[in-house]
Formats: C-alpha cells, structure tokens, sequence
C-alpha cells in the first residue's frame, strides 16, 4: 500500500494528516480486516477450552437417528 499523506501542523509540530479518499479507504479496509483476525484468534482461543461433542454423539443423545 502506497500511502501520500499531507502532514498539517502548527509551529512546527505535525497534528493531523489528511490522505486521499481512496487510501484512506484501503487503510480502513485493512483496518477492520485486521480487528476481525483479531477476534478470529480470540475466538479459537476461547472455545479451545470448551466443552464440545461430536455429530454422531448429538444425534445419538437427541435419538434423532432413530425414527
């Protein structure tokens, strides 16, 4: 990603940088990709520790196999 931003300050000192619209686009795009692999990884990261059953043992506990 090839960003041109435009640095805006007072004395010296940078405060704020204005990008155009489209770069600013794919940054909020890869932004927002990057919170959802975040939150993926929590995800798995939490249901690593939970209790879990398998397709067969469900069907079997629920007796919906047979009927």
């Amino acid at each position: 990603m090839n960003l041109h931003p435009q640095f805006i300050g007072q004395e010296g000192s940078e405060e704020y940088v204005v990008l155009p619209i489209e770069e600013f686009r794919a940054v909020a795009e890869a932004l927002e990709d990057y919170q959802d692999l975040q939150d993926l990884r929590s995800a798995k990261e939490a249901e690593g520790t939970a209790a879990s059953a398998s397709l067969a043992d469900v069907v079997s506990q629920l007796e919906l196999g047979k009927g």
